[in-house]
């Protein structure tokens, strides 16, 4: 009977944790600065195709709903094999929100068809979700995927570039809160 009861505790604690893990979050929750890395593969590089980054991503959430995000990455995919060259990649945007808090969209700083960016940004379960997408001089187009999802203390970071729908690039890594 004490064996039984036990596992009826344990079983319910773990639908219980389950269920928190899963809950939605609000944009509140990614608040702060993160800082980790990554690993990189890439299906267009022969001497670079697989790569260590270093990168953090800073998101600030505003009263009215929009947030700010700041992602800056240290790539080493170009130059010489066991000499890469370090190059620092920032963006930084503002996304406003569309729909119960849920969905936002990035104000534009140009026209898709001036070079610009079409993005927007969607909370999923405990992923937010940032999509950016570029046409190309060709009629086709880039499309950058970030999936920022919360662990517990840390974020996962999961990337994905694409081209014309095929994948060119994927990171994968994992982040913790630095600062707030």
């Amino acid at each position: 009977m004490r064996k039984t009861m036990g596992l009826v505790v344990f079983a319910v604690s773990l639908i219980a944790n389950i269920s928190i893990v899963n809950a939605d979050v609000s944009i509140k929750a990614f608040e702060g600065l993160w800082e980790g890395n990554a690993i990189s593969q890439s299906n267009t590089s022969v001497n670079f195709s697989i790569t260590s980054r270093d990168l953090d991503v800073e998101i600030r959430p505003k009263e009215d709903g929009s947030f700010l995000i700041t992602w800056r990455t240290l790539q080493r995919q170009k130059g010489v094999p066991g000499a890469a060259e370090e190059v620092l990649k920032e963006t930084t945007r503002t996304y406003l929100p569309k729909n119960s808090g849920k969905i936002w969209e990035a104000v534009p700083s140009t026209g898709l068809h001036e070079g610009g960016t079409l993005s927007w940004a969607s909370l999923q379960g405990q992923a937010l979700k940032i999509y950016s997408m570029a046409l190309r001089k060709n009629g086709g187009y880039d499309m950058l995927i970030y999936s920022r999802t919360l662990t517990g203390l840390n974020m996962k970071l999961d990337f994905k570039s694409l081209r014309d729908g095929e994948v060119k690039r994927t990171a994968s890594g994992t982040l913790i809160k630095s600062g707030r």
